[in-house]
């Protein structure tokens, strides 16, 4: 963990890390007995060179720090110990659209779960990212970054340029505070913080703004609390723009004063639909909330300025509440068009009756393609609800076409911001919208640390993405783009560890690959070992397990061991912890009255079992698959199968492209070969 400290306002006091204890010493995961190799045996005539074996996933200091203070366990679980830190925001924010400026209060409730005291406390200000001379690893617009006004703890209010005692300070998007007095556990502190932002137009990497003159999207607008969790302690890597975020679950209470005319939506349950929106507006959205079809609730040809209610000064305060939620996001916009429509997700209540989500789109007349996104949007949640076995649990989930400010798209709890997508097609509009609510499982509801670990939560995105994909476009295989894609970057040797930090990729090309790509088609590849039902078992266990909660890679690992009931360090220390390839090959096929011998050659250093299906003449078909173990002998790379006898047309290994095997030109044989 790294804590810059150039900042010119950060007194070096206050980069004290208060982290949790780790303790000495470290072990690999005990190993699982082993599944004997039935189907193979090794030739002993022709031997190719040996490879390396896989050793044992090494469990980090700290987290077998958090194993010994009963919050992590060894088998996925929570521990018995297992605490989270909470914070109660109470937000208010007034936007200024000719100005493009927001003003904002905080009224932050931080309470210590914690079993130490903290003396101080730390927070994120993610539009540091603009401000002058602050580190970043993608280029940003110069806007001048947070402006803090007022900010004061337990009721005193506090200087940036003290050198002792209570005080805060600033170092890019890191903001600490030094207390009155230390925070006990199960105690809680009051911070009140003032400040106004110029809204950038694509900020914090294209991930908010505005767009023309009607439409704004605002994310990372407040002071955020930084995560302090039972593993590592305080997280204070800076925002640098590339890697996202890591944030508590917390309750909002949150107020936007926005203009007559403009139409607010965000985060949480509106509260006040009736004083804001005029009743014609209102009867539509109620109407609306109950329909199965999408309805319009307004259209760019209604008269926005009658849209809403008035008030003495112009504005209007849209007042939203959500509990249990990583972050808070609102959209203002006019000259819209607002759909809206209902969805089902599953029984979130246990009362044996479906249960719907409320569905909304806004888009404008610039963005046609999006006369769709209501209907993607319907069966994006529904379909992932059921893949998931976690019911979607929020009131609504919100898209917004953001054009000029985002060209793919990002997620929020309950909220996503898109492009227009109209050089990319209705397929391509469809696939990010997917994307983008899967999200909503991970990182929204299971809490995975963005910053540290992006392939987490996008790796598991991107897998839900493609099931969902071909639950909507049934027939092509829409997981090849992302193995193709992994491949092209292994074979050009611009790969980067998947578990390497997020922020210290070599390329943007290692990054997404080992984000994306790559984890999305190791779900795959273990579904293959698995099988489908303990894998999907396992993946939804890993789900409900860590939902509201805040799971590392070793949570995860062990979570599928438990499940599965097999030791898979093999799979994890070579595909996450390596750049490792496979390349499995046939390399020879005897036919006799006894059977098919296949002989199986190994030229990568990956090993994973071989999936083998032979086709004789008539069509008739035959699988083996011989387990990973045949491997994990001496490194050998030779070992051979047989099937049942007849007229051999065809052999294929991994026929199904469970695998993403680097050359798949030597995967099959025919007669003749």
């Amino acid at each position: 963990m790294s804590c810059p400290m150039r900042g010119r306002h950060l007194a070096l006091p206050l980069l004290i890390v208060l982290i949790l204890a780790g303790c000495a010493g470290s072990r690999p995961h005990p190993p699982a007995p082993g599944t004997p190799a039935t189907a193979s045996t090794v030739s002993p005539q022709t031997r190719l060179p040996e490879r390396p074996l896989p050793y044992p996933v090494d469990l980090p200091l700290e987290f077998l720090g958090a194993i010994e203070r009963g919050t992590r366990t060894t088998d996925g679980l929570p521990g018995p110990d297992y605490w989270q830190q909470h914070a109660a925001y109470r937000l208010t924010a007034r936007l200024f659209p000719d100005a493009r400026r927001l003003e904002g209060t905080a009224r932050i409730t931080y309470t210590n779960n914690a079993p130490i005291a903290l003396s101080v406390v730390f927070l994120e200000l993610t539009q540091n990212l603009h401000a002058p001379g602050v580190p970043r690893n993608e280029s940003a617009e110069v806007t001048g970054g947070v402006t803090l006004t007022r900010v004061a703890a337990g009721g005193q209010v506090l200087s940036d340029d003290a050198r002792q005692g209570p005080r805060y300070g600033v170092d890019g998007t890191l903001m600490g505070i030094v207390l009155p007095t230390p925070l006990s556990p199960g105690a809680s502190v009051d911070l009140e913080i003032d400040w106004t932002l110029p809204i950038p137009q694509a900020g914090a990497g294209e991930r908010m703004g505005y767009s023309g003159d009607n439409l704004f999207f605002l994310a990372y607008w407040y002071p955020r609390m930084r995560v302090f969790d039972d593993v590592i302690g305080w997280h204070l890597e800076p925002f640098l723009g590339q890697a996202e975020f890591y944030h508590g679950f917390d309750d909002f209470d949150v107020t936007i004063e926005a203009p007559e005319g403009w139409i607010v939506m965000a985060t949480g349950s509106l509260q006040n639909a009736h004083e804001v929106l005029a009743p014609p507006i209102l009867e539509r959205l109620m109407a609306a909330q109950q329909s199965d079809e999408p309805m319009p609730v307004l259209t760019p040809t209604d008269a926005f300025d009658e849209a809403t209610r008035t008030s003495e000064n112009g504005y209007l305060r849209w007042h939203f509440t959500a509990e249990q939620v990583r972050d808070v996001a609102f959209t203002a916009t006019r000259d819209t068009h607002w759909e809206t429509a209902r969805t089902p997700v599953g029984d979130l209540d246990g009362d044996g009756t479906t249960d719907h989500t409320v569905i909304h789109t806004f888009y404008r007349d610039l963005a046609p393609r999006w006369k769709h996104v209501t209907r993607y949007q319907q069966h994006a949640i529904s379909f992932l609800s059921a893949y998931t076995g976690f019911p979607y649990p929020w009131p609504h989930m919100t898209a917004v076409e953001g054009s000029a400010i985002i060209g793919g798209g990002m997620e929020f709890p309950m909220m996503t911001l898109m492009g227009d997508y109209n050089a990319r097609g209705d397929s391509a509009l469809y696939y990010v919208t997917a994307h983008e609510l899967a999200h909503m499982w991970i990182p929204m509801i299971v809490g995975s640390n963005e910053r540290a670990f992006s392939w987490i939560d996008e790796g598991s995105t991107t897998f839900a993405e493609n099931q969902a994909r071909a639950d909507f476009f049934p027939g092509p295989l829409h997981f090849l783009g992302d193995q193709n894609n992994y491949i092209q970057t292994a074979l050009s040797g611009m790969e980067g560890e998947i578990m390497r930090p997020s922020n210290y990729h070599a390329s943007s090309v290692a990054f997404l690959t080992a984000s994306y790509t790559k984890p999305a088609s190791l779900l795959r590849a273990l579904r293959g070992v698995l099988g489908d039902e303990v894998f999907l078992e396992a993946y939804r266990a890993f789900i409900h397990t860590w939902a509201f909660k805040h799971p590392y890679p070793y949570d995860l690992f062990n979570t599928f061991e438990r499940v599965s009931g097999q030791d898979l360090d093999w799979f994890w220390r070579t595909w996450y912890f390596d750049t490792w390839t496979l390349d499995q090959a046939i390399g020879d096929v005897v036919t006799d009255e006894t059977g098919v011998t296949v002989t199986i050659d190994d030229f990568g250093r990956v090993p994973m079992p071989v999936r083998l299906r032979a086709t004789y003449a008539g069509g008739r078909q035959e699988e083996v698959t011989l387990p990973v173990e045949v491997w994990l002998e001496e490194g050998r790379v030779r070992a051979t199968a047989t099937l049942p006898p007849g007229p051999v047309t065809r052999v294929e290994i991994d026929p199904d492209r469970f695998f993403p095997d680097v050359d798949r030109s030597n995967n099959v044989w025919e007669p003749g070969d």
